[in-house]
């Protein structure tokens, strides 16, 4: 359950595939948020954030990865899985995180505006073990640079 399953390879080297998919979000001039869910050992879900392409604000990378994982395992928890993000998710993607009864978590960037844990309550499954910050300065960057451009 959690974290056993990215032994395999290291926390960064997950995290970097993640951020693949934020750079494709990025390139799409969609918000740069990617992530990856890995069970035994292998990545059986990628997403990027679709919420402009799709014209659907349910559309974040976490949410598109769970439909995908659910989809690749035929069923709908994903408790022996560790969801790699780049940044703190959402209360919605949080939400959802909670009724996969995901095994694990780790998240880049924390999201000082609309992350989970500025609610203060306990979101997540009781079983969902949590890590942040793994490669939080790469996160960080591609959000910033999209920003920029919007601002420019």
């Amino acid at each position: 359950m959690g974290f056993k399953n990215y032994q395999l390879f290291s926390p960064e080297y997950y995290m970097t595939e993640a951020l693949r998919e934020a750079q494709k979000a990025l390139d799409r001039d969609e918000v740069p948020v990617g992530a990856v869910i890995v069970c035994n050992k292998t990545i059986i879900a990628r997403a990027h954030n679709l919420t402009e392409t799709l014209h659907d604000v349910t559309a974040h990378a976490e949410m598109q990865a769970f439909t995908a994982a659910a989809g690749y395992l035929g069923g709908k928890y994903l408790n022996e899985c560790t969801l790699f993000v780049t940044l703190e998710p959402c209360v919605m993607c949080a939400g959802a995180a909670f009724w996969t009864r995901l095994g694990g978590m780790i998240y880049g960037a924390s999201d000082e505006k609309r992350g989970y844990t500025l609610t203060g309550a306990s979101l997540l499954h009781p079983g969902t073990q949590v890590a942040s910050g793994i490669l939080a300065a790469e996160s960080r960057q591609l959000l910033q640079e999209f920003f920029k451009r919007k601002r420019t």
